[in-house]
């Protein structure tokens, strides 16, 4: 009887609980565990009044790997769906190696003391895996995830060679905070401030922050908005697995309120990682921060609007050139009526869930560590398409970066 662990009770881990509940078929037994139990517990009864399911709650300091190793023994899940911070990944990985686990996560491992956004660190497992018969799958949420589906997708089918790639994530909802983010507050920062990298004819190429921009006009009427090129942790694993890519880019959304807020930050010192002193203490600015921002699972009620994400490719067919968009819109407020949450943990919690399905189906389990593009995307891109994030494809779709 499957079970499976999900680790992290904020808002993507809202969720994730909710939609493995939706489909008892794959997800038979959910156990939900988190530092705060009471957070678990919350989740569960929401969960419990929209589908009448029962999950089951634990409390786990994640990063406590034999801790966490004795709960997996105990509760033998076939599966962790880890959505905790991604400070916590190798921790995790570390105790699903121990108890004999298989692994998935939404997001890269970062060290907590430096902003590198790198997989070096999660790959150097895949042997370890692989002797021991396990699969951990990396990065299925939406970017990464989806556009790494994506990605692969047009390459199969669309295409003969790849080699552009412009990733595009727009959010044009509106939260009524002055300043708030979507996503776990010192992420977020952390990326945003991070030095840019795109790939450029066989190398990385790093420029400032948030220095290119340039403006998108969504498909469906979203709006147009000004984009910004920034480096995101999906571009390493793609152009490793599709050596044919000449450039490759991610670009995201930020309003001028966003940017003066940020920028008003970072100059006096907020947005920093290193600990200062203060009144013989040892604080990080940025996790200081983060306790005086917006809880993004508070946002759900308030944010109106659409995202809209996906991938530009260009390349080669039949000898010819081509071009084209595949894309996801999705509601904030539809989101919320569905699971309580807004668009943004919805885009990352459905992928986890589709991913987690995959794998206990036997469609994509296989020893080692893997990115999504590495596994056929046919059967994701159906599950997407049934289980709340349909998606559409423009041919001929140019962006001009003007």
């Amino acid at each position: 009887m499957p079970k499976v662990m999900i680790i992290g009770a904020g808002g993507v881990g809202n969720v994730v609980a909710h939609k493995c509940a939706q489909v008892p078929e794959v997800f038979e037994e959910i156990l939900l565990a988190s530092r705060t139990r009471a957070k678990c517990e919350a989740i569960a009864a929401a969960v419990k009044a929209r589908t009448g399911r029962e999950i089951r709650t634990a409390a786990v300091d994640a990063e406590d790997v034999p801790a966490l190793t004795a709960l997996l023994e105990a509760e033998r899940p076939s599966l962790v769906i880890n959505v905790a911070l991604p400070y916590q990944d190798l921790a995790i990985m570390d105790a699903c190696l121990a108890a004999g686990v298989d692994y998935l996560d939404t997001a890269n491992y970062e060290p907590p003391d430096t902003a590198r956004f790198e997989y070096k660190w999660q790959w150097a497992y895949r042997e370890r895996y692989e002797r021991a018969g396990l699969m951990a799958l990396l990065g299925s949420g939406f970017d990464p995830g989806v556009t790494n589906v994506f990605t692969a997708w047009l390459a199969k089918h669309h295409f003969d060679e790849i080699h552009t790639l412009d990733i595009i994530d727009v959010n044009g909802g509106d939260h009524g905070h002055p300043f708030a983010t979507n996503f776990n507050p010192e992420i977020n920062l952390r990326e945003v401030t991070a030095p840019c990298r795109h790939w450029e004819e066989g190398r990385f190429v790093t420029t400032p922050p948030l220095s290119r921009k340039v403006l998108f006009t969504c498909p469906e009427g979203v709006g147009t908005f000004p984009i910004y090129r920034m480096y995101h942790e999906e571009l390493e694993s793609l152009v490793a697995n599709f050596p044919s890519l000449r450039r490759a880019q991610f670009w995201m959304s930020f309003s001028d309120n966003y940017l003066k807020h940020l920028e008003v930050l970072q100059n006096v010192g907020l947005t920093r990682i290193d600990p200062v002193e203060f009144e013989g203490q040892q604080i990080v600015p940025i996790q200081f921060l983060k306790a005086l921002l917006p809880d993004p699972a508070s946002l759900g009620p308030r944010t109106r609007g659409k995202t809209c994400i996906g991938c530009v490719v260009t390349g080669v067919k039949d000898g010819a050139p081509k071009s084209a968009f595949v894309y996801n819109i999705c509601d904030h407020q539809a989101c919320y009526r569905e699971v309580g949450s807004q668009a943004i943990s919805y885009t990352t919690g459905v992928p986890a869930m589709i991913g987690a399905k995959l794998i206990l189906e036997g469609t994509w389990r296989r020893s080692g560590v893997w990115n999504l593009e590495q596994l056929d995307p046919d059967p994701f891109m159906a599950d997407l398409n049934r289980y709340g994030l349909p998606w559409k494809l423009i041919e001929d779709f140019r962006f001009e970066e003007h």
